[in-house]
Order: C-alpha cells, then sequence, then structure tokens
C-alpha cells in the first residue's frame, strides 16, 4: 500500500492563505497597496503633507494644488537586475489628498529630505480664528 503525502505538503501555506481571508479588511487592500504612504497632520496655522517616496528625485515628483486637493504625481525607476523578491513598488504614481480647508496657495511650499517630500499648505486666512473686542457703549 503506497501513501501519497503531496495532497499535504502545502498544506500550511494553504492553511495560511485561509487565516488571511477570513482576517482581511472589508475595506480590500487598497489602504495597504498605497503609494507613496503619507500622514497628514496640521496646527493652527498650516497643514502638513508628508509623503515617503525613497529612491525618487525631486524632479521626478509633480505636485498640483485644485480648490479642494493635493495630487501627488511621479515616477520610481525599478532598478535593473534579477531578483529573487521585489516587494518595493515601481513605475508610475497618483495620490489624491483631500483638503478640507481654503488654504493660501500663493504660500504653499515643498521640501525634500532623506526620501520624505513635506509640502505646507498654510492655511487661509478667513478660517483662522479672530479675536473680536467688545465695545462697552
Amino acid at each position: 500500500m503506497v501513501i501519497d503525502f503531496n495532497t499535504l505538503y502545502n498544506f500550511p501555506s494553504r492553511l495560511d492563505r485561509v487565516f488571511e481571508e477570513m482576517l482581511r479588511s472589508p475595506m480590500g487592500d487598497d489602504r495597504r497597496l498605497a503609494y507613496p504612504p503619507l500622514n497628514l497632520s496640521n496646527d493652527e496655522e498650516n497643514i502638513y503633507v508628508r509623503a515617503e517616496v525613497p529612491g525618487v528625485t525631486i524632479e521626478d515628483v509633480e505636485l498640483t494644488l485644485t480648490d479642494k486637493t493635493l495630487v501627488i504625481k511621479g515616477e520610481r525607476t525599478a532598478p535593473q537586475g534579477k531578483f529573487y523578491r521585489q516587494e518595493r513598488p515601481s513605475g508610475v504614481f497618483h495620490r489624491v489628498v483631500n483638503i478640507g480647508v481654503p488654504v493660501d496657495r500663493d504660500k504653499v511650499t515643498a521640501a525634500m529630505k532623506d526620501g520624505v517630500l513635506t509640502v505646507t499648505l498654510p492655511k487661509s486666512e478667513e478660517i483662522k480664528p479672530r479675536t473680536i473686542s467688545i465695545d462697552v457703549a
């Protein structure tokens, strides 16, 4: 009698896939695959968008500001060679950041340091809190 264990050989990886499917977010994988990953923060004066774009030069990035969005476009070139595993994404990327407040478009700045693109969007004067003096009559 011959017992064939070939059907059980990949059993751990098949079991892992079952658990991955069960634990997968109902939102899908779009959030995990979004590139470049970014952080969005603010203070009283500015909104800050910090995007991780290692290996991309400033010449390969294009920023477009509309009334309600900041669009980050660019291309990350793939290194040449034969890979055994390639987990770092390459190619054209496009990221749209929704901005919920008006910004002063003339004062927007962008800088890149250590693979992090920082876009500073100054909030418009019309939405900043103002102190109103009360006159005594």
